[in-house]
């Protein structure tokens, strides 16, 4: 028996990877859950394992190869599905029952299983590929397919008598026309040229970021923060943090800033269903963090920040940036962020425009912080004086939010920024 192995659905939003590394050759026997493929995306590495055990007959994708779900990617004979596993004293009760009507949305290729669960699934009527899997290597168990049936039923006895559907006509307003690319002059016929391939992350980052730009009409709105007593306060606890494991930088403060801000104006804590013309309000708090890595622009998300310390993020943060950018950061780990921070101060620039990352609402932008001479007081009592300022600057979506609630969350993250105390209390 020879069975096709198809590149699974890898998660919210992600199409298509690029094979990092082949873990297996043609002629090795696979057990099953034995790694096989490695397939980088443009959020994360992800290790893929085999749902059967068999031999490799037939690889058909190299490294680099761009590889979309559902493409076909080895082949095995002898494939034999999960092992079975010894059928539990309850799950061996179990009557026929009518099928419960499931239809959520399918995954693609074969569906690690053992036959009692298999056996389990079409006694209740239910797909295989439309359950969610909890099991090691994502395998799906009996528990996942019992649940998904229970939440199904429930759906049906719960669900309101169907009404008569009216066709409505879709937002033209939210939709940018169509402009033909021309074709590239021939450039080598004023100078060499070298060719590079758009490959992995970049390649990713550019699709990600033309969809951005082409869908979200941005506007940006800029100040600046006097952090100096924030700074002071940051540099007399770095040494506390330090001896936890973490780094208390500035973006941890920041972090909590926005939060506050987010939950003052929630807009900017969105995302804008064009097709049915909502705006789709997240009541949680998932920080994004863009991390400069030498496969290019990645943004791991912290999640819950609302929920934790400033001590606790300063501990979490680091670590995470450190292993995306090492690639071991998990899949999960840099999906489900509401709102984008980034900044490359470090790296020099008085400001920048940043593009928001879609389908979020809004990021913001932090330069480099720089001592400059400020003057303080009025009048005859006025004098100059040495301040560190940090130039911040917001964009957003101006579908989402107009401009005057744009200066006011910013007017608001700034109070936070330049009275420690103010800071402290909101979060």
């Amino acid at each position: 028996m020879t069975q096709d192995f198809k590149l699974p659905d890898l998660g919210e939003g992600i199409h298509e990877g690029e094979i990092a590394k082949v873990l297996v050759s043609e002629g090795a026997t696979v057990a099953e859950d034995q790694p096989i493929l490695e397939v980088e995306t443009d959020k994360a590495t992800v290790e893929i394992s085999s749902p059967y055990a068999g031999t490799v007959t037939n690889i058909r994708i190299k490294q680099g190869d761009l590889v979309h779900v559902g493409d076909v990617l080895i082949t095995f004979s002898g494939a034999e599905g999960a092992k079975a596993e010894k059928v539990p004293e309850k799950e061996k009760a179990v009557a026929p029952k009518a099928p419960a009507k499931v239809a959520p949305e399918r995954r693609e290729g074969p569906v690690p299983a053992s036959p009692a669960t298999r056996r389990l699934a079409r006694e209740l009527g239910v797909d295989l590929q439309a359950v969610p899997a909890s099991g090691p290597g994502g395998l799906v168990t009996a528990e996942d397919v019992r649940a998904l049936a229970e939440r199904e039923e429930a759906k049906v006895e719960a669900a309101p008598p169907e009404e008569p559907r009216v066709p409505r006509e879709e937002p033209s307003a939210v939709r940018p026309s169509t402009v033909p690319v021309p074709e590239l002059p021939d450039f080598s016929r004023w100078g060499k040229v070298e060719r590079q391939p758009l490959r992995s992350v970049r390649r990713s980052t550019a699709k990600h970021m033309a969809l951005a730009w082409s869908q979200i009409p941005h506007v940006s709105h800029q100040d600046v923060a006097d952090i100096t007593d924030l700074e002071a306060l940051r540099r007399a606890h770095m040494a506390e943090i330090a001896e936890q494991g973490g780094s208390l930088t500035l973006t941890v403060f920041v972090m909590k800033a926005v939060v506050a801000a987010l939950k003052a104006y929630p807009s900017f804590n969105a995302s804008l269903d064009a097709s049915l013309e909502e705006i789709v309000l997240k009541l949680y708090f998932h920080i994004g963090v863009a991390v400069d890595t030498e496969r290019g622009l990645l943004v791991p998300v912290v999640r819950d920040v609302d929920r934790k310390s400033i001590a606790e993020l300063a501990i979490e943060l680091p670590s995470l940036v450190e292993r995306t950018r090492k690639g071991e950061a998990k899949l999960e780990e840099m999906q489900g962020g509401t709102f984008t921070i980034t900044n490359p101060g470090h790296l020099g620039g008085t400001g920048f425009a940043p593009i928001i990352n879609y389908p979020e609402v809004a990021i913001l932008g932090m330069a480099q912080a720089r001592w400059q001479p400020v003057v303080r007081g009025e009048g005859e009592e006025a004098r100059i004086v040495p301040r560190l300022l940090l130039p911040l600057v917001l964009a957003f979506d101006h579908r989402v939010a107009d401009g005057a609630e744009a200066a006011r969350f910013t007017t608001s993250l700034i109070q936070m920024l330049e009275d420690p105390e103010e800071l402290l209390v909101r979060v």
